[in-house]
C-alpha cells in the first residue's frame, strides 16, 4: 500500500493544474492515515480515479494541441524563439512592443508553442470587451478552427470557451472576478495582461494580486505587454534578488506619419469654437484633400452622438461618406461594423476603446481631441470617478 501510494505521487506532475493542489493535499493526509493504521482502501480507490482522470484529460489536450505558425509579415516573429527562450526560463516577462508588432495576436500563439496551455489554459486579458472578441476571432482565423473551441473568449453575459480551449481571451475585470472562485487562478499555465499601460483600475488590482499569488504558484507564468510605457518600472516592481524580470523590446511596423496641430478657431466674439464645430471643420478641411477614412477620438459617448449628428447635416467633399459610431456599449453587431469597409469613405467616431485595443482597418487620418475620460480611484475617500481630462503622453503616442 506504502508503494502505491508513492507511484500515484510520482504521477501528480502530469495531472492538470486545475486540482493539483487538492491531489497533493489528499495525498497527504493518506498517507498521514495510513501511518496510524487508518482504513484509507476506499478513499484511496476514490483517489486513483479522480487522479487517472486528470491524466487523461491533460493527455488528450497534449494529444490534440493545435500547431500553429506565427505570421511571418509581423516584426514579433523575428524574436519569437527570443521569446520563447524568456518565458521558459523566467517566471515573470515584460514585453514592449508598438502597436502593428502583432504582439496581441501572436503572443498567445508564441506561448502555445512554448509548451503551455496543456495542463492549464493560456489567459489573455485586454482591457475592453471588443478588443477580446476581435483578438480571439483573430487567433482562431489563424488556426484555422472555430471560434469557442481551441480559442475562445469570455466577457460579460458571454462565454465561448470549454474543456478544450487552450487559448482565453477575456477582459481585465473577468480574470479579477475569477479570483473569487479560482483563488489561486489554477486553471492558467500562462497569464496575458495585454496593454498595461492603460493603467485601468483593474489592471492595477490584477498586477497587486498577481504579485501575491507569483510566489505560490512558482507553475505560474505571467507576461506583461504594452504598446507604450516605461517598462523599467514594471520589472523593477516585479523583480526579486533571485528573480530577474526580463524585458523584450519589439519594433513596430512603422509607416510615415505626419502630425499636425489645429488648436480651435477663434471667434469674432472672442470665444474659441465649440469641439464638435471644431471637429466638423478638421472633417471637412480633411476631406478635401483625398477619400481616405477617417478616426476621430471622441471623450464620450454623448460627443459621439453630437459629432455625428453634424456631421450628418454637413456635405463634405468628395463622394458620399458613411460615419459609424464606436464605443464600449454598442451592440456586438454595431461594433463589428468597422472591420467590413466597403467602398464608401468612412469617418469612425470613437470614444478611447481604438486607441490600441483593436486595429479599425483603412484608417488614413485620425483626428484626436486630446481628451478622454478615464477611470480614477480615490484612495482616502474610497470613491471612483469618471472624469473627462486629457490623455497620457503614452496613450497620444
Amino acid at each position: 500500500m506504502d508503494s502505491n501510494l508513492s507511484d500515484l505521487g510520482k504521477l501528480l506532475p502530469n495531472t492538470m493544474l486545475r486540482g493539483r493542489h487538492r491531489l497533493q493535499s489528499e495525498l497527504t493526509r493518506l498517507k498521514s492515515d495510513q501511518k496510524k493504521n487508518l482504513d484509507i482502501h476506499e478513499r484511496l480507490q476514490q483517489f486513483a480515479e479522480r487522479l487517472h482522470a486528470s491524466i487523461s484529460q491533460r493527455q488528450t489536450r497534449l494529444d490534440q494541441v493545435p500547431q500553429p505558425e506565427v505570421d511571418k509579415d509581423l516584426p514579433i516573429f523575428e524574436r519569437e524563439s527570443e521569446i520563447i527562450d524568456a518565458i521558459q526560463q523566467n517566471q515573470i516577462v515584460v514585453i514592449s512592443g508598438e502597436t502593428g508588432s502583432g504582439k496581441s495576436t501572436q503572443l498567445p500563439l508564441i506561448a502555445l508553442k512554448a509548451g503551455f496551455g496543456i495542463s492549464g489554459v493560456i489567459g489573455h486579458t485586454q482591457p475592453r470587451r471588443i478588443a477580446a472578441r476581435g483578438v480571439a476571432s483573430r487567433i482562431a482565423q489563424q488556426i484555422g478552427t472555430p471560434q469557442g473551441t481551441d480559442v475562445g473568449f469570455k466577457i460579460r453575459f458571454a462565454d465561448k470557451t470549454g474543456e478544450q480551449t487552450y487559448i482565453k481571451l477575456m477582459t481585465d475585470g473577468i480574470l479579477l472576478a475569477e479570483t473569487q472562485s479560482d483563488r489561486f487562478l489554477e486553471q492558467y499555465d500562462l497569464i496575458i495582461v495585454d496593454e498595461a499601460h492603460e493603467r485601468s483600475l483593474n489592471i492595477d488590482f490584477l498586477l497587486g494580486y498577481l504579485t501575491q499569488i507569483l510566489s505560490k504558484r512558482k507553475d505560474l507564468r505571467l507576461v506583461i505587454t504594452s504598446a507604450t510605457i516605461d517598462t523599467e518600472r514594471f520589472a523593477k516592481h516585479f523583480e526579486t534578488e533571485d528573480r530577474p524580470v526580463p524585458i523584450i523590446n519589439v519594433e513596430g511596423r512603422t509607416y510615415p506619419v505626419e502630425i499636425k496641430y489645429q488648436p480651435p478657431e477663434v471667434t469674432d466674439e472672442g470665444n474659441a469654437k465649440e469641439m464638435d464645430e471644431h471637429i466638423v471643420a478638421c472633417c471637412r478641411e480633411l476631406a478635401a484633400i483625398d477619400n481616405g477614412d477617417m478616426l476621430v477620438f471622441l471623450p464620450t459617448e454623448s460627443d459621439i452622438r453630437t459629432v455625428n449628428k453634424k456631421l450628418r447635416a454637413t456635405r463634405l467633399p468628395g463622394p458620399q461618406t458613411e460615419i459609424l459610431p464606436l464605443y464600449a456599449r454598442l451592440s456586438t453587431d454595431q461594433q463589428n461594423l468597422i472591420f467590413q469597409p466597403g467602398r464608401q469613405r468612412r469617418i469612425v467616431l470613437a470614444t478611447n476603446v481604438a486607441e490600441s485595443s483593436i486595429t479599425v482597418p483603412r484608417i488614413r487620418y485620425v483626428i484626436d481631441t486630446g481628451t478622454a475620460r478615464i477611470s480614477h480611484y480615490a484612495p482616502r475617500s474610497k470613491v471612483q470617478r469618471l472624469p473627462i481630462q486629457a490623455i497620457s503622453q503614452a496613450s497620444a503616442d
